[in-house]
């Protein structure tokens, strides 16, 4: 009797234990068809959290504006001065918009080099101006510096061409017939000049009263105290020179 009242009691409490177990799982049983299960049995997949990338939606980026090729236009070049006086540079850039930045570039022995810079104005203009700092000729160039509207773009201009001050003379009439230092005989047609140093065939360039020759050395001399060239009678024709008096060289 006592062995089957306490095996009543055991079988009582299972049953109560299994019950209370039931009772908790029913709930979550029950709320599936309102998500997981329901969209499984209807075939309608639930939202998904993954970006519009990763499900195939095509997503807007901004375009970068399109660059315009610049043109160049130089309507002013003052290129040859007085060493200490301004090359200068002007003109409109066709497609630059206001603030871009013009370069003026010299050419080195063997590469480019940027010396002056410049902002374009409203309507395109600009003007850039550099000291003209020794004597002789290098090739320029302005450059268009590129930015995000305009591309980089260049043109060649005139040299800048730096002179200095000299006391020259001329000779010929007296002459003519007589040997030259480095080579040849004198004539009223002779192109050239004659200095004390430079070697034969040096070129000098010459400048008076708005007039530019382009010659070489022919010969030696001048001979008289203050006076650094003398020129040809067929140089000094070309120049409009007179007997004596300062003209510009660059050298």
């Amino acid at each position: 009797m006592i062995r089957d009242a306490v095996a009543s009691s055991s079988r009582a409490v299972l049953v109560a234990g299994a019950t209370a177990a039931l009772t908790a799982v029913t709930p979550a049983v029950a709320a599936a068809p309102a998500t997981g299960g329901l969209a499984a049995s209807s075939g309608t997949s639930a939202p998904s959290n993954a970006p519009a990338e990763d499900r195939g939606t095509a997503t807007t980026t901004a375009k970068a504006p399109r660059r315009v090729r610049p043109e160049i236009r130089v309507t002013t070049a003052r290129a040859a001065g007085l060493v200490g006086n301004r090359a200068v540079y002007a003109g409109r850039i066709v497609g630059a918009r206001k603030g871009d930045r013009v370069r003026l570039d010299l050419r080195g022995k063997r590469s480019w080099s940027p010396v002056a810079t410049a902002r374009v104005s409203s309507n395109g203009r600009f003007r850039v101006a550099k000291e003209i700092s020794a004597v002789g000729d290098r090739a320029a160039r302005v450059r268009v510096v590129a930015s995000e509207h305009v591309k980089s773009a260049h043109r060649r201009v005139k040299r800048v061409h730096g002179f200095r001050k000299a006391h020259a003379s001329y000779f010929g009439p007296g002459l003519y017939g007589s040997a030259l230092a480095c080579g040849g005989r004198l004539s009223p047609s002779t192109k050239g000049v004659a200095h004390k140093t430079l070697p034969c065939g040096s070129r000098v360039t010459l400048r008076y009263g708005g007039r530019q020759v382009t010659t070489r050395v022919v010969d030696r001399g001048p001979y008289i105290a203050g006076r650094d060239w003398d020129l040809t009678t067929a140089t000094r024709n070309q120049l409009g020179f007179g007997d004596v008096g300062q003209v510009w060289v660059d050298r």
